[in-house]
């Protein structure tokens, strides 16, 4: 301010001087006016061009001015550098928010005042159908056409969500939508989905699991229950009496055996996975299998003309199948229970095939072929459900709990194997059951067999026969020299 005043009052004196020496006084006189004219038309020019700059120019073009308005443009220049910045961090800000918006399992979509979409994330456009760029400004119940949504979103009360069909729902693979709204801002709407078919799902087979522990339980003690009642009431003979106890066993023990599947199937769940540590030979798993099948087998056929034909994998194979990691009581149970299967639901004279065969990538398939009734497509994805029967009826007359293929699942999950099931109406099923390559070795060769290999040049590598310093654990030296006994330990 100070410059700008001190260059008008030298342009004054210049042009009083320049006119006294033309002039005289006159001359002075015209010569400071001519001397004001000619300041302020510069300085109008100068706020000119500030002007032009501030309504088209860029912030790096800041034109370079002295005075008043050299100060006001720098002014305006540091304010303008201070919007940006804000500007950037507020737009970094956002997009750090809607990142997180996208990468949340919810969906989210924001609707203006008329139900318009503004915004929504990549979760909501699947579950809803949407295109996160075309649907922009198009309303949602032109989009969404679920009439209870519509009737929802109509009512204007958001005080509680509605379950919907989601887009990519199927008769065999539903997909519910749970969807909540909530009031923000002037006459805006914020829409939150979440996907609840699992938790539907889950709420499902808790009722029913519930009601058939009830009806499972309850049947056996209504039985034993009139059994009592009728041996407090009655005179029976001694027949009669021996009879009804008998059947009152039975029923406890059908009790005893849900409880007891029961207690297996939380132990289960609740317990981490087994190790490496313990190695069990797959033909002794095969061998104990085969004598339950077979007793199980002459059981049921007991009466009938012709028993099933049990076919199991030979020797031969079996002695070369290794040995597999895990609890050999579970595998057991497990691989049990398929076999047990087929043999319940096979009528008699008819053919089950066990299988053990080794893959190219070192894992294993186990496998049991029936030929049975088969399993209707419908119910193959249901089998492994706790108290689930095709057939109630006939589960009942066989003994099953509806419990076997539940702790089959969680036997081999745990074991890191995987159950496959399939089946034709009319000819039979096949339940695998596919083990890693990491639970599974070769088997070991017995001393004898690798001295002979040894002796006659057909010992495999790092089974030599030297004697020398250096004859490591896998050489015949080692299996035929005394083992070295540690200090303090008695011979």
């Amino acid at each position: 301010m100070l410059w700008g005043i001190s260059c008008f009052l030298l342009w004054q004196l210049a042009g009083g001087g320049l006119g006294w020496w033309q002039g005289g006084s006159w001359g002075a006189a015209l010569g400071v006016a001519a001397a004001t004219w000619a300041w302020f038309f510069w300085d109008l020019l100068r706020g000119a061009r500030v002007r032009h700059w501030l309504r088209t120019g860029e912030l790096a073009d800041t034109p370079i001015v002295r005075g008043v308005w050299g100060e006001a443009a720098d002014r305006v220049r540091r304010l303008l550098r201070t919007q940006e910045a804000q500007i950037r961090t507020s737009q970094n800000q956002l997009q750090e928010i809607l990142a997180a918006l996208h990468a949340s399992p919810n969906g989210v979509v924001l609707l203006d005042a008329q139900g318009r979409i503004e915004w929504c994330n990549q979760m909501a456009a699947n579950q809803f159908g949407l295109d996160a760029q075309r649907d922009v400004m198009q309303s949602i119940g032109n989009l969404l056409r679920n009439p209870e949504f519509t009737a929802y979103f109509a009512a204007k009360d958001f005080s509680c969500d509605v379950v919907i069909e989601g887009h990519s729902s199927t008769p065999s693979r539903p997909v519910r939508i749970s969807v909540h709204l909530h009031p923000y801002g002037d006459g805006c709407t914020l829409l939150l989905s979440r996907d609840v078919t699992a938790l539907e799902q889950a709420d499902a087979m808790r009722r029913d699991f519930v009601a058939n522990v009830s009806h499972e339980i309850r049947t056996p003690l209504t039985v034993l229950t009139g059994f009592v009642e009728t041996l407090q009431t009655l005179p029976l003979s001694t027949d009669e009496r021996a009879r009804y106890l008998g059947m009152m066993a039975q029923q406890a023990q059908r009790m005893q055996s849900v409880v007891q599947d029961l207690l297996t199937l939380s132990r289960l769940e609740g317990s981490p996975p087994p190790g490496m540590a313990e190695w069990t030979p797959v033909q002794t798993l095969m061998q104990r299998c085969e004598e339950e099948a077979r007793a199980l087998s002459c059981l049921l056929t007991q009466h009938q003309p012709r028993p099933h034909a049990l076919r199991f994998p030979p020797a031969e194979v079996l002695c070369t199948a290794g040995e597999i990691a895990g609890v050999p009581a579970e595998l057991q149970s497990a691989l049990s229970n398929l076999i047990s299967n087929a043999v319940r639901y096979t009528p008699a004279g008819s053919s089950i095939s066990v299988r053990w065969e080794r893959k190219e990538d070192d894992s294993a398939v186990f496998s049991v072929h029936d030929t049975g009734p088969g399993i209707a497509p419908e119910h193959i994805p249901r089998l492994t459900e706790r108290f689930y029967r095709v057939d109630r009826s006939r589960s009942r007359e066989t003994g099953g709990t509806g419990l076997g293929l539940a702790i089959v699942k969680h036997v081999l999950q745990r074991h890191g194997a995987t159950l496959g099931i399939t089946s034709t109406l009319g000819k039979g099923s096949v339940f695998s059951v596919s083990f890693p390559a990491n639970r599974l070795r070769s088997p070991a060769r017995p001393a004898h067999q690798s001295m002979v290999a040894a002796l006659h040049g057909t010992a495999p590598k790092g089974m030599g026969i030297g004697m020398g310093v250096g004859a490591g654990e896998g050489s015949l030296a080692h299996a035929l020299l005394p083992r070295p006994q540690p200090l303090g330990e008695v011979q």
